[in-house]
């Protein structure tokens, strides 16, 4: 455990893609197995332990900490984790436990016996062991490390293509045991996934000015990019399953997808709210969004269907390393012969590509993407294979402008990890039609630390009131915030909700009475804006 808590708190202090992975290979390489394979899942996200949660946690501090004691430190220190490993009790003579002993202990637990375990361990351990232990029981691992960048690691480790181990990443299970033979020339190489396995999504970059500089509009297919949830489709004849772009199966939500359809090939696209020819907002799809049995009822009132990119595999034959152009000749074909004039054509739909001659032509076409729901516009080079993860270059998304309004602060509360001594997480509002400030979005970044201090500070100085951890502050500092889209929410008492808010400047010299009202966001929405 003690190797398990210096890789974390090492990982939280390394700023650089570069050390985070010298950090990880010498621990994937040092660590004996199995707690180097525990490592890995929880910094993966493959670890799931529901009954520790952070209340058990809370509720078992207060059984060992003053009450005011722990509620002071907690307000102080931000992060819960954190604070309870500083209050708790020390350990005459720390004992730390294995990681493996923790979680196979964890993995067998009733919920009952879930505080005495977390207690005993705590018991065992110095401060900076405590505090790793609850990152990984709670599952609040936020040390800037990505699934892709451990599994870029890996490869590091073995001298390996990362692809390979992508390729086969979602048929392991931890504590990838053989994965790790395999890397150090122990053992034989994971199997290849089948053809119902998840096959990593291939991701664009945004287009930046030096990037048009060096492409070649004649070189390029245009697409409409929609604000949906990127799937992948897989099916082996009898069985159809629906991963998410992380590789988890999401098809129990979306029966009408899954179910009646003797899909044979790997498919890639955009799962959209509505139907093909009037697609809906985010805000619709999150209404299904998440739900593991869905009603009869909630699949008649929210429909859902897929619009196509791509196709990874064609019944056995896989089409990944052709060209994009070739590829998307095989989809339309496939579409045409398994989709075109059938029922399967309110469900599958192909997306459609942007007949353009230049630069110009492309951005009077990104300028018209409100007007059509999307966006923006997404350009692949013709070229291009298939590659898992997000090469720089092949494709890249070329979003319209943001939105931006004028907005007050509303509410603050402390943010996570290196933030959580700051306030940095905001509530802001708008002036609705009764004279009143109502919520209309949250807002995490967007600010530099400077900037992030400064925050801090007012939020200190201006708060008026407190409900938990949140603080309720002065109706006097507005930031003009950047936005995606809007959208009708009936969740929130101003009618709408901002998609994708970020803080693009703090206006500290204009007056909260000359922020912008709640109607002309819900114009938005009604314009093709949301």
């Amino acid at each position: 455990m003690n190797r398990f808590a210096r890789l974390l708190d090492d990982l939280v202090l390394s700023p650089s893609r570069g050390g985070k992975l010298r950090l990880l290979a010498a621990h994937f390489r040092e660590v004996p197995d199995p707690d180097r394979g525990w490592a890995l899942a929880a910094l993966t996200g493959a670890l799931d332990f529901r009954h520790a949660t952070p209340a058990v946690v809370r509720r078992l501090a207060a059984s060992r900490i003053d009450p005011v004691l722990f509620a002071l430190s907690h307000d102080y220190v931000g992060d819960l984790a954190e604070t309870v490993a500083l209050t708790w009790p020390a350990a005459a003579e720390p004992d730390p436990p294995s990681v493996d002993e923790i979680v196979r202990a964890l993995a067998a637990a009733a919920r009952a016996d879930v505080p005495g375990l977390l207690a005993g361990w705590l018991d065992r351990l110095d401060a900076a062991g405590r505090w790793a232990l609850l990152k990984l029981v709670t599952g609040a691992l936020r040390v800037g490390v990505s699934g892709r960048l451990a599994r870029t690691a890996l490869a590091e480790l073995g001298a390996v293509e990362l692809a390979r181990i992508e390729e086969a990443w979602h048929a392991l299970e931890p504590p990838y045991e053989g994965l790790f033979a395999w890397l150090e020339g122990r053992g034989p190489a994971p199997a290849a996934a089948g053809p119902l396995a998840f096959r990593p999504v291939m991701l664009a970059h945004p287009l930046e000015d030096a990037d048009r500089d060096g492409l070649d509009p004649a070189l390029l297919a245009a697409e409409w990019k929609w604000d949906g949830a990127r799937i992948q489709l897989c099916g082996d004849g009898a069985t159809t399953r629906l991963h998410s772009r992380t590789g988890d199966d999401i098809g129990a939500a979306f029966p009408e997808i899954r179910d009646g359809f003797g899909l044979r090939a790997v498919l890639d696209g955009e799962l959209l709210a509505g139907r093909p020819g009037a697609p809906g907002t985010f805000n619709a799809l999150q209404q299904r969004l998440n739900r593991k049995a869905p009603t009869r009822r909630l699949l008649e009132a929210n429909p859902v269907f897929v619009r196509l990119y791509d196709i990874l595999l064609d019944g056995d034959e896989d089409l990944r390393a052709l060209p994009f152009a070739a590829r998307r000749a095989r989809l339309e074909a496939w579409h045409a012969r398994h989709v075109a004039g059938t029922a399967r054509a309110a469900i599958l739909d192909l997306s459609a590509t942007l007949p353009f001659s230049g630069w110009d032509e492309l951005a009077t076409l990104r300028a018209s993407a409100a007007a059509q729901g999307a966006e923006g516009l997404m350009l692949k080079r013709l070229d291009s294979p298939y590659l898992g993860g997000r090469p720089r270059g092949p494709w890249f998304k070329w979003k319209r402008d943001p939105m931006r309004v004028d907005a007050v602060l509303l509410y603050a509360q402390r943010g996570h990890g290196r933030r959580s001594s700051f306030y940095s997480d905001f509530t802001f509002g708008c002036w609705g039609a009764g004279g009143e400030l109502v919520p209309v979005g949250k807002a995490y970044f967007g600010f530099t630390d400077e900037e992030l201090a400064r925050l801090d500070r007012w939020v200190r100085a201006h708060a008026v009131d407190r409900f938990g951890p949140v603080l309720v502050v002065e109706r006097a500092l507005v930031c003009e915030l950047a936005f995606d889209a809007v959208q009708i929410s009936s969740r929130h008492k101003s009618g709408v909700a901002l998609r994708f808010p970020r803080i693009e400047r703090i206006r500290w010299d204009k007056p909260a009475a000359e922020a912008d009202r709640v109607e002309a966001l819900a114009a938005l929405a009604g314009t093709g804006q949301g």
